[in-house]
């Protein structure tokens, strides 16, 4: 019996492996374990390795696989410390899961390009894989399909990339709509003119614009007609030469809508069209003009369809965890469930008693 716990023992300690990973100063190591070491604890629960400040390094204890990876994700944050960027815990959770892919040299490739600037000064950098690709279809393609959930920086890269090229003279406008299913398109009963009509509508694409242009920057160009916000309906019949026009939350959109708008496309224009198919406002009886879209032109020449996933959330850590669980239900749902759901009348169609 001694032997046997002799020998466990034994192969418990050899299971424990060690590791460290040198730190250059004290603050670079505050600065990576967070406020009363909240990133730390992260790392710990993420890789399940224990890990202590000694000294001028950072010890790693664990299994040899959890020491190895918790290894792996302390250096590579480590880089992105010295490189005077935050890490907080959705950084951290998303380097893990890259490191467990075996993709651990992305976490610092990701940091290294600048998307654009904000008129504060502020980098703008892609936080995802996901991301990254979509920023490279938009500087690569005519057309960009930007489908995923709510928190995957769709609408704000579109915007960011749109100033971009209004800075580099590429266009001479920038043109914002969406369609406004909450009115019908028929925004007459709103109080206000066409502009107060619309702007709670777009209030995404002007958050993106004050970040990126200012205040007065963006009022200056607003009054100039170089940036234009308009409903959907109201793009019938024009042909849109020179400009960088974003169509947001194109779930919405009807299958008829979707190819007037796609129509529209003249010489030198780009055109980014973001929505998120789960949550479709349209009538039961309206086939959504965003997923025909994207069954249709896909590989289509100088289209790209960009699809992120929950795992380039960059919100809160819950909304990803929100996301994912919709996911989950939304595929585990009996077929003739989802079409009693989609089928269903609005509220406002259905006959009162």
């Amino acid at each position: 019996m001694d032997n046997n716990n002799e020998m466990n023992l034994s192969e418990a300690t050899e299971a424990l492996c060690t590791a460290e990973s040198a730190v250059e100063s004290m603050d670079e190591m505050i600065k990576l374990f967070g406020v009363f070491d909240e990133n730390l604890k992260v790392i710990s629960a993420e890789t399940g390795a224990r890990i202590i400040a000694a000294g001028d390094c950072i010890r790693i204890e664990g299994s040899a696989e959890a020491a190895e990876l918790a290894k792996t994700v302390v250096d590579k944050l480590l880089i992105t410390v010295r490189r005077g960027e935050n890490v907080d815990r959705s950084r951290i959770r998303y380097a893990v899961d890259l490191a467990k892919e075996g993709n651990a040299d992305l976490i610092t490739e990701l940091e290294s390009d600048v998307v654009a600037f904000t008129a504060k000064g502020r980098r703008i950098k892609c936080k995802t894989l996901g991301q990254k690709k979509y920023v490279n279809a938009l500087k690569r393609n005519t057309v960009v399909f930007g489908v995923g959930p709510a928190g995957t920086g769709k609408t704000y890269l579109a915007v960011a990339m749109a100033v971009l090229a209004y800075k580099n003279k590429e266009v001479e406008k920038i043109i914002l709509t969406r369609p406004a299913v909450e009115a019908g398109e028929k925004l007459g009963f709103l109080p206000g003119d066409l502009q107060n009509k619309v702007d709670p509508y777009l209030r995404p694409l002007y958050d993106a614009l004050y970040d990126f242009l200012g205040p007065e920057t963006f009022k200056n160009l607003s009054e100039r007609g170089v940036i234009e916000v308009a409903p959907l309906a109201y793009m019938r019949g024009r042909t849109l030469n020179d400009a960088y026009i974003i169509l947001d939350e194109a779930q919405n959109t009807t299958r008829e809508q979707m190819k007037m708008f796609l129509t529209r496309l003249g010489f030198g224009s780009k055109i980014v069209i973001t929505g998120d198919i789960t949550q479709i406002d349209l009538p039961g009886d309206k086939v959504s003009g965003l997923k025909e879209a994207i069954r249709v032109l896909d590989g289509v020449e100088d289209i790209q369809i960009c699809r992120l996933t929950p795992a380039d959330v960059v919100r809160h850590v819950l909304v990803q965890r929100i996301v994912a669980a919709y996911d989950k239900y939304e595929k585990n749902r009996l077929p003739d469930e989802r079409a009693r759901t989609f089928t269903r009348k609005p509220d406002w169609k259905r006959e009162k008693k």
